[in-house]
């Protein structure tokens, strides 16, 4: 089911852009930046946290960490990752497939700057061997992102 939420999210809103499934693994960064030829930081990972009573999605630069002090300033909390039982409920994606597209219900999703260093990002795509290449202010702008800086 998931990545056929993804597709038909860019069937509804973005038909120019075609979800990639390929024959090797993207769970990992580097799996992610190998199957589709381009560097890691251009890999958009997707990390799941929860904010108090809240759950939002984070997208950042494929090396980046999130920086706990930044990530306090701005939320108000220190930054605490879901369990991949848990993200797989809240999103539908698997944990090496999870993206900010074709979610179930609407969650809260941060761009990270680091995002910016390049015109075109890849996120994963609802699957482990599924990705779209997307420049970063369009992908921020289909799933409504607040961009902010929250990485080392």
């Amino acid at each position: 089911m998931s990545i056929e939420s993804v597709r038909a999210f860019f069937t509804a809103h973005a038909p120019d852009i075609d979800v990639i499934v390929t024959e090797a693994s993207s769970a990992t960064v580097a799996e992610a930046a190998h199957a589709h030829s381009v560097e890691p930081d251009q890999i958009a990972k997707t990390i799941a946290v929860k904010l108090g009573d809240d759950i939002a999605l984070v997208v950042a630069a494929g090396t980046k960490r999130l920086d706990n002090r930044k990530f306090k300033d701005f939320f108000g909390v220190r930054p605490r990752m879901l369990d991949a039982e848990t993200v797989v409920s809240v999103t539908s994606h698997p944990v090496g497939g999870v993206c900010p597209f074709g979610l179930p219900s609407p969650i809260k999703i941060y761009c990270d700057i680091s995002l910016k260093a390049y015109p075109r990002v890849v996120p994963a795509a609802g699957a482990t061997n599924a990705a779209v290449h997307i420049g970063p202010e369009r992908m921020a702008d289909l799933v409504q992102a607040e961009w902010a800086d929250l990485c080392q």
